[in-house]
């Protein structure tokens, strides 16, 4: 139930209202001026010589877009010999976005953000932003990510709609961007010039409002500590969970822990109604217990939080790892079985572990995505 809340939360259905509409057929192309992860600023005179202008609305963090990426990669590259320009660019408002709309990737959709997919996906296409004004996004009117927008030399539009039939590549049957290139470039009618599209909702400033809620009410859900004895953290080490298991042992006093838990406890956030959860376990003293739940309280950490119920802290420690021998902060990441995925000694690179944590996340409500990160 939770999987498929998760999925309904990224899409809003076609039918809705669309408070944006899309750059009708035949339109001349909306001029644009927007920075790009290359450090430079793209004008839409700056494609004036091609003969065919592709623009992709796409984005971080929908898993359609993800898999779309590939095939984005590979238009740019087929085309770019023969006179065709593509250029992607990124519609979201990084503050409407939800933090249960990130199940499915490491980050979100801000602008240094956009950088980070870039490098680690390398990408070969201008990657612009127009998160913060959405001035172009509400000129040509995506309705979801990705959504592809074909212009003919005169720039005037002569397809919008998908990249091809299916978010799943093995499946498609029609691949309608590339059927209206190539007519485009033939000097031909394009043969369909309009599909729907599929994808995550453009997330629009509008929906700001629906991402500071969410916020408010996690930050409203109790926040509890309970003691845990050697026994209980050799059942913890063996997983008996069923899901993918992230256990954080941290102390008040560690600086290291304590700059590092936001961004465990957002990791919680953002994959919790996905086969995850996450244990933070204190190795304070168990009569430090105000001190730790008063930092608990701090951080809103409204997951299962445990505390050392015993002073003796090394019998703890081998009670759940016999090789861990060094101090705090402790990280390991378990798979359902109990297999060890990450374990670090030391703060935690965050994308590292993200990466590795979808790439081990079940899948059956969403095939091929938990692939998209574990090939990487």
């Amino acid at each position: 139930m939770w999987r498929w809340l998760a999925i309904l939360l990224l899409w809003t259905p076609l039918f809705a209202d669309e408070p944006h509409p899309t750059l009708a057929l035949g339109s001349p192309a909306p001029d644009f001026s927007l920075p790009g992860i290359d450090g430079k600023t793209h004008k839409l005179s700056d494609y004036a010589s091609a003969k065919v202008l592709a623009i992709v609305f796409t984005c971080n963090h929908c898993p359609t877009a993800q898999l779309y990426e590939t095939r984005i990669k590979k238009l740019a590259d087929d085309y770019r010999g023969k006179g065709v320009a593509l250029v992607a660019i990124q519609p979201n408002n990084p503050a409407a976005i939800r933090l249960d709309e990130l199940g499915y990737t490491d980050v979100s959709d801000s602008f240094e953000e956009m950088k980070i997919r870039a490098a680690y996906r390398h990408f070969n296409f201008p990657y612009l932003y127009d998160g913060d004004t959405q001035t172009v996004a509400r000129a040509y009117g995506p309705k979801a990510t990705p959504h592809v927008f074909i212009f003919d030399q005169d720039r005037k539009l002569r397809y919008e709609g998908r990249v091809d039939n299916s978010q799943r590549e093995s499946l498609v049957k029609t691949q309608d961007a590339r059927n209206a290139i190539n007519a485009l470039l033939a000097g031909k009618p394009v043969p369909v010039d309009h599909t729907g599209v599929f994808g995550c909702s453009t997330k629009w400033i509008s929906k700001e409002d629906s991402a500071r809620k969410e916020l408010q009410k996690i930050e409203a859900e109790p926040v509890s500590v309970s003691l845990v004895s050697a026994d209980d953290l050799k059942k913890l080490r063996n997983n008996g969970t069923g899901k993918v298991l992230l256990v954080n042992f941290w102390a008040t006093w560690c600086g290291p822990c304590v700059h590092e838990f936001p961004d465990l406890e957002t990791t919680l956030r953002m994959y919790r109604l996905r086969d995850f959860d996450m244990v933070t376990v204190s190795t304070n003293m168990p009569d430090e217990k105000a001190g730790v739940l008063k930092m608990l309280e701090k951080q809103h950490a409204s997951g299962r939080n445990l505390l050392f119920g015993s002073t003796d802290t090394y019998a703890m420690q081998a009670a759940f790892d016999p090789k861990w021998d060094s101090p705090v902060p402790f990280t390991i990441l378990l798979s359902p079985d109990g297999k060890v995925l990450y374990r670090e000694l030391g703060e935690v690179d965050i994308l590292k572990l993200r990466r590795i944590i979808l790439g081990n996340l079940p899948d059956p409500d969403y095939l091929g995505h938990r692939a998209y990160w574990a090939g990487q």
